[in-house]
């Protein structure tokens, strides 16, 4: 029998693990072994694996009814909309299977806001070096990363990157043409690198003034992961235009939503955009409880205070280890290790003595643990990285 291995696309290249099952902050081998998950899938599992309630609400929901598509109403989604909506700066929430789908209703609803407004050509979408919007090809062009480009035709029209904290050059960039500015408050592939608060409120009064649309992608630092629901929620006067959500607002389960306000919601019409999943039952059932879950404003201040150990832990690693770690970076529960080398080779030796991290650019090791981590899991995990570190 031929390995069935060869049959999936190469374009990901996993160790040889292969996990049975999950239980809060571990993950399980076959033959019993377990790993303390720092990564949760790329800050998927929000709630640590095998959650009893989320478990409960996909049985409960399988057993009734699947999918629909949205020929139909949902009334799960309904209501997970208006909980997202009485939350937040929205008005209006569409709801895909991911989060590239969610940026791409996010870049079409802001050309059609302009379009639908007299200004057709304001098209040109601003994005930042080192941004990770997706892997369609909107959303790879958004991002710029060559890497990510090479092979894949000419460059769309329409993206204008500019260097990450560069206010000169956004000031530069903007023109008649532009439609909004995109950007991740904490970038996760670019480096773990938190935009300053400042920085977040200024964008807001830029783009105020210039009379374009500010749209955050929170699809990685979202979601509790800095200890507000929304990272953007720890400036002053910065709520967006449109904000994109995605991984850990389903716990595991994969969706996505873009939410946006009245006034650029209104531009997308019956046939503008659509999907035959987005916002299906079973997605819902879950994302109703994992909001209720995380918006909690007690469990947002002990994920709050947990990550003020993770930081604690970290700076102190990074001090007793100068000539390997330059230092820590991030925000909250999105943290990094920037490392004098590449991180991959540390990842690999942690992955040995039993702890799941991820790599960032920049030489970045990366953090994102489960938002149910605890202390101990925390001094746990640095432990390990010591080991690691020989």
């Amino acid at each position: 029998m031929t390995d069935p291995r060869q049959h999936i696309m190469p374009t990901y290249r996993p160790p040889e693990l292969v996990f049975e099952r999950g239980e809060g902050m571990h993950l399980f081998t076959d033959d019993g072994a377990a790993y303390l998950d720092f990564i949760s899938g790329i800050a998927v599992s929000s709630l640590g694996h095998s959650h009893p309630v989320l478990v409960s609400a996909l049985k409960e929901q399988a057993e009734k009814l699947w999918h629909t598509s949205n020929m139909f109403r949902v009334p799960a989604a309904e209501k997970l909309a208006a909980k997202m909506c009485e939350r937040s700066f929205a008005d209006r929430v569409f709801f895909s299977n991911s989060g590239t789908e969610a940026i791409e209703a996010a870049i079409k609803a802001a050309r059609k806001f302009h379009w639908l407004n007299g200004s057709p050509d304001r098209h040109e979408i601003i994005t930042f070096t080192g941004a990770f919007h997706g892997r369609s090809l909107a959303a790879i062009n958004a991002g710029g990363n060559p890497a990510y480009l090479e092979g894949f035709g000419s460059r769309l029209p329409g993206f204008i990157q500019v260097e990450w904290e560069n206010a000169d050059a956004l000031d530069a960039a903007i023109s008649e043409r532009t439609a909004a500015i995109l950007i991740e408050p904490v970038q996760g592939e670019g480096g773990v690198r938190a935009l300053p608060e400042v920085q977040l409120t200024n964008l807001r009064k830029l783009c105020d003034e210039s009379g374009i649309l500010l749209i955050y992608d929170e699809i990685q630092c979202g979601m509790g992961r800095t200890g507000k629901l929304f990272a953007h929620e720890w400036a002053e006067n910065s709520a967006p235009d449109i904000m994109c959500l995605a991984k850990g607002i389903g716990g595991g389960f994969p969706f996505g939503a873009c939410l946006m306000t009245e006034a650029v919601g209104i531009a997308m019409q019956p046939g503008s955009h659509g999907s035959t999943y987005g916002g299906n039952p079973l997605a819902m059932a879950v994302g109703n409880v994992v909001w209720d879950k995380i918006s909690d404003p007690a469990f947002l201040e002990q994920v709050y205070e947990v990550s003020q150990t993770l930081e604690q832990e970290l700076e102190a690693l990074a001090k007793s280890r100068p000539e390997e770690v330059k230092g820590v970076t991030g925000k909250g529960l999105l943290m990094g290790l920037k490392m004098t080398d590449g991180p991959k080779s540390l990842q690999a030796r942690a992955r040995e003595e039993g702890l799941l991290t991820g790599v960032a650019g920049n030489n970045v090791l990366r953090l994102a643990p489960p938002l149910i981590v605890s202390e101990d899991d925390i001094r746990n995990a640095v432990s390990i990285l010591e080991t690691a570190m020989g």
